[in-house]
């Protein structure tokens, strides 16, 4: 069934290379279909991409290249949940190696201002711990990193 509601992101005009982009993270991801504008439009000329549809993890988006008018902004952000360090450190590292920013507690920004939260599952295994006290001592070390480090965090988590 055809996903109903598909998030669009509105880009500057280079929705078409961060799709490309984005579609090379995750597996289950591909650009399907790129829409031309039929005529000049306040943001570019006819020819130009207007629409970029991709799918990203199996899920449906768009990029709109529709000028400078909306920045994104930290108001909405997309979380990838990893399986292990090593995912965490390769998507972390591409977002913030392509011209992305670092952040806190695992938030980055990629090179078109879209926020991205790298979280490894264990993560949040650990900061909803039963134990109040690990799940304190978890979530007191994820408010001090910028790329989430697992093995520090199990460490805190273990009051080591």
């Amino acid at each position: 069934m055809a996903q109903k509601i598909t998030p669009v992101l509105w880009f500057d005009t280079a929705a078409e290379e961060a799709a490309n982009f984005y579609v090379s993270l995750l597996p289950d991801s591909r650009v399907t279909r790129i829409i031309h504008a039929p005529s000049d439009y306040p943001a570019g000329k006819a020819g130009d991409a207007l629409v970029v549809e991709f799918t990203l993890a199996g899920q449906s988006y768009a990029g709109m290249n529709g000028g400078p008018i909306f920045p994104p902004n930290e108001a909405v952000s997309f979380q990838i949940l990893t399986d292990d360090q090593a995912e965490t450190d390769r998507l972390w590292n591409a977002i913030t190696g392509n011209g992305g920013a670092e952040s806190a507690c695992g938030w980055c920004k990629d090179r078109w201002g879209f926020s991205w939260q790298v979280t490894p599952r264990r993560l949040m295994e650990l900061i909803t711990d039963s134990d109040p006290g690990r799940a304190r001592r978890a979530f007191e070390a994820m408010m001090e990193m910028g790329k989430i480090d697992l093995a520090a965090i199990e460490a805190a988590a273990d009051g080591n």
